[in-house]
């Protein structure tokens, strides 16, 4: 992936936001197709993003960045970043070091419902 500082210019406008300014951000392992994780971003996140390659979202709860593994080491190292359709979903394709999810499993899609129930079907690392 090359560094750049935000979309380019001709596409700035090609990605809807939400009255608070942010966007759904899906991240999936670039070379498996797991899905890993949704959290948010905003424009300063996504620059700061597409410029460092390292993922970094924002915090609904802290109202501050959140960059991926800061304190854990489980980073999260940009490979491509997509949009849908509609401009209103981002998907990170990542390269995931360690669990994505705070509950410390590989992701955060650790449940299932199946056959009437909900089965957990990751355990923690």
């Amino acid at each position: 992936m090359t560094p750049q500082t935000a979309l380019p210019p001709e596409h700035d406008s090609d990605l809807l936001f939400n009255a608070d300014g942010l966007i759904p951000a899906i991240a999936q392992q670039h070379d498996t197709g797991e899905v890993l994780m949704m959290a948010w971003m905003n424009r300063a996140s996504i620059a700061e993003t597409l410029q460092t390659g390292q993922v970094c979202y924002w915090s609904r709860s802290r109202q501050a960045f959140w960059r991926k593994g800061e304190s854990s080491g489980h980073v999260q190292r940009l490979h491509e970043m997509r949009y849908d359709c509609d401009g209103d979903t981002i998907l990170l394709l990542v390269d995931q070091t360690g669990p994505a999810c705070h509950t410390n499993r590989r992701s955060c899609f650790y449940r299932a419902v199946r056959d009437g129930g909900v089965e957990e079907i990751m355990r923690p690392e």
